[in-house]
């Protein structure tokens, strides 16, 4: 029959496993974190194992849970929610040693799972102190018994730091010196739908949800001159095909050659830190002059890498707000931005075609067309629904939209009078980071303008939203709802604002010092000692050494653990028996130190006398009671450690 667990040692698991689930926590919906938590409370306090009917139903309702909390994508976000959803059902049949086994190891998978999805200071924070947990509760299960009460708390808090601190030295000399590769065998798993608020496709639906996004997308810092804040566009991909509901991107855009720009005015120059999108698109400064080491520019101006971006990456650009293409647009370019669905949008294109036979200049419909816009129509973020005649709906009809509205509506009309047009997806503003010298751009903070082409000019930046409300695209929503609710902003920003700078400033230094360090730094990491570019052998023996000293390290703080903490007097005398051992005669177990002193000195007479005295008095401190002083005590000491046998007497 299996063991049933007592109480305390119960409670230890179960406070284990929940630890373990913690950083898992930030990484999900916040009410499923909430239901989670509420069902891991209830097993807390379940003393006995629930019917395996109740068990079920339970689980199948948690499983219905995860599923609509991810809309029933299977991704990797979640089957990590998945897993610790079964974590915390787990302790409802943990009543015995075996099931308590099988908890504690399930545990250590939860921590891994919140790796997958952030590598950040916080998770690492909470990832800390649940292996430590973990190996108290391991040790508590392996000392209790029916018989043996739980091992006191302190000590074994304390065991279980000093193990987590032996294994740092080791850690850090993998981590910084053993050698990386340029890129990895494996990458982290792609979700079934991109974190990132940009993507191949554009719909006020879709949008929203990257405009309530918090997270951040990325930090720029320029090197140089930093431009105004409204020429801070930074452009993502590029949208072309419209079949009358979602703008979507040309697939041929990846073969085309890139299009000749030539720099007017000075180049800005910068350095970004792009946050995982599990896209292969970067984000540049509009309009990039090249491409960052390791991208290329497609044929619509848009930096794209070979593979998805499934970690932190760090690059370096330059761009020219005011740049002008020379190459001219191709037929079929052409042909595909003038395209739009037949049947659809009728009173739009009527409107157009009415426009451009009064004047087909794209610069005065561009301005009659931007003028109506700001006389008329409002922006919201709560637009109302269109039909299936979207544009004629909005610009008709509801007059109230975001970015996506604008943008698409303003494509479409200049498509219909003639003018190539294309919707570029991207980010806009950002806020500044007085503490770190950078501006930080979150997924709000997405945005999406147009591109007209002008004979002479190439691809020219209009920006629909801006005539609209030319602070809204620079504000993240969070000012944009308190302006709208009460006109100005809360006091509360003035308070948390320097809380949120200072949180995030450390987090960029952590992307810095840990997230960023890649092959390339690796490879630099070597100068110290004149090696500009180490090799993989060098970067093998650096290992090689580190480790060693790590080890080295590891063994000397465990030979102090388990070093002789006896009285000095005592350990001295040892030391003496052990030497007198080495020369021919070792000290029997049960023989007397008097007794062993002088079957010694029977044998080694013009040493005799000292090694008689010594042992004398050693024995009378030991074991007649006979107090010293410290100095007496030190003076003992020093002669018992300076005895020694003459060379010409060994044996």
């Amino acid at each position: 029959m299996a063991e049933t667990l007592d109480r305390a040692t119960r409670r230890w698991c179960l406070l284990a496993a929940g630890a373990c689930a913690l950083p898992m926590g930030p990484l999900m919906p916040g009410w499923l974190a909430a239901v989670l938590g509420t069902i891991f409370a209830l097993a807390w306090f379940s003393e006995k194992p629930w019917p395996a009917a109740w068990r079920l139903v339970l689980t199948l309702l948690v499983a219905g849970l995860v599923l609509s909390a991810f809309q029933f994508r299977i991704g990797r976000d979640t089957s990590c929610a998945g897993l610790v959803a079964m974590l915390l059902l787990k302790p409802f049949e943990t009543h015995t040693r075996r099931d308590a086994q099988s908890l504690l190891g399930f545990s250590l998978f939860a921590p891994f799972a919140a790796f997958l999805q952030d590598q950040g200071p916080v998770t690492l924070a909470l990832a800390l102190p649940a292996v430590a947990l973990s190996l108290v509760a391991w040790s508590q299960l392996a000392q209790s018994g029916p018989r043996r009460p739980s091992a006191p708390l302190l000590p074994e808090l304390r065991r279980a730091g000093v193990a987590l601190a032996l294994a740092l030295p080791v850690t850090m000399a993998g981590f910084w010196l053993f050698p990386r590769l340029a890129t990895p065998l494996w990458g982290l798993p792609e979700n079934s739908v991109s974190r990132m608020g940009l993507g191949d496709r554009m719909t006020p639906n879709e949008w929203l949800d990257a405009l309530v996004d918090d997270t951040p997308a990325l930090r720029a810092r320029f090197i140089g001159r930093t431009p105004p804040r409204t020429q801070m566009y930074w452009r993502g991909p590029v949208l072309v095909h419209f079949d009358g509901e979602a703008w979507t991107r040309d697939i041929g855009a990846a073969d085309a050659p890139t299009p000749v720009v030539r720099a007017v005015g000075p180049s800005l120059r910068y350095e970004v830190e792009f946050e995982a999108s599990e896209r292969r698109d970067l984000v540049m400064l509009d309009l990039p002059l090249g491409a960052p080491e390791g991208a290329a520019l497609n044929g619509e101006m848009t930096a794209v890498r070979p593979a998805p971006i499934n970690s932190l990456l760090r690059y370096q650009g330059e761009s020219s707000p005011a740049a002008r293409y020379d190459s001219p647009l191709g037929r079929w370019e052409r042909r595909a931005a003038l395209s739009l669905p037949p049947g659809r949008d009728p009173r739009t294109i009527a409107l157009a075609r009415s426009w451009a036979a009064q004047d087909p200049d794209p610069a005065v419909l561009t301005r009659r067309f931007l003028a109506w816009l700001k006389q008329d129509f409002k922006y919201t973020i709560s637009a109302p629904p269109v039909g299936i005649n979207a544009t004629d709906d909005f610009l008709f009809n509801t007059r109230l939209g975001f970015c996506q509205h604008f943008s698409s509506a303003y494509a479409v009309f200049m498509r219909a009078a003639g003018v190539p047009t294309r919707v570029v997806t991207g980010y806009v503003g950002g806020h500044y980071n007085k503490y770190g010298a950078y501006w930080l751009l979150k997924q709000k903070d997405a945005h999406a303008w147009d591109e007209i082409w002008l004979d002479g000019k190439g691809w020219v930046r209009v920006d629909p939203t801006a005539a609209i409300a030319p602070d809204n695209i620079l504000d993240t929503l969070d000012d944009l709802q308190a302006r709208q609710r009460a006109g100005v902003a809360g006091p509360a920003d003035a308070l948390l604002g320097p809380v949120f700078d200072s949180g995030d400033f450390l987090r960029r230094q952590w992307n810095s010092l840990v997230l960023g360090f890649d092959a390339l730094r690796q490879q630099h990491l070597l100068k110290p000692i004149g090696i500009d570019q180490a090799e993989a052998w060098q970067l093998v023996a650096a290992f090689g050494v580190g480790s060693a000293l790590a080890l080295g390290l590891t063994l000397w703080v465990l030979l102090r653990q388990h070093r002789d903490r006896s009285h000095p007097v005592l350990r001295a005398w040892r030391r003496l028996t052990r030497r007198l051992g080495r020369s021919g005669w070792p000290k029997r177990r049960d023989e007397p130190p008097l007794a062993y002193a002088r079957r010694v000195a029977s044998g080694f007479a013009e040493v005799a006398d000292e090694l008689l005295s010594v042992s004398q008095r050693y024995s009378d401190w030991r074991y007649a009671a006979h107090s010293l002083t410290d100095e007496q005590q030190a003076e003992l000491v020093h002669r018992l450690r300076g005895f020694r046998i003459p060379n010409r007497s060994r044996s």
